[in-house]
C-alpha cells in the first residue's frame, strides 16, 4: 500500500493512436501518446490503481500508479580517461594551471 502524500510516478495515455493527427510521421501515428508524471499521491493506493497526484507545480493529474519514490536512473556514461587529459590541456591553454 502506498500512502497518501508519498512521491510517486503515474502513467496515462493522452491520445490513442487512432486519435492522433495525420500531420505527424507515419510510424508515430501508430503509437499511443503516453505520459509519465511524478507527484504527491492524493489518496492511499496500490501499484496498478488509477489515482490522482498533485504535481510540483500544483496540477492534479490522473493515471495508473506505477512507482513509489521514483528517482533518476540515467548517467553521463562510464568514465573516459581521455577526458582527464583534455581537461589538463584545456586548463593549460586557458591559463588555469597556475
Amino acid at each position: 500500500m502506498v500512502k497518501k502524500g508519498e512521491w510517486v510516478r503515474i502513467h496515462s495515455v493522452v491520445l490513442k493512436a487512432a486519435e492522433r493527427t495525420g500531420k505527424i510521421p507515419e510510424d508515430t501515428q501508430k503509437c499511443d501518446l503516453e505520459m509519465w508524471t511524478k507527484g504527491t499521491l492524493l489518496e492511499d493506493a496500490k501499484i496498478g490503481d488509477t489515482v490522482k497526484v498533485e504535481t510540483a507545480v500544483g496540477r492534479i493529474v490522473e493515471g495508473e500508479l506505477i512507482e513509489e519514490g521514483p528517482y533518476y536512473t540515467h548517467s553521463y556514461g562510464k568514465f573516459v580517461p581521455e577526458i582527464i587529459e583534455i581537461d589538463k590541456q584545456l586548463r593549460e591553454i586557458m591559463g588555469g594551471n597556475k
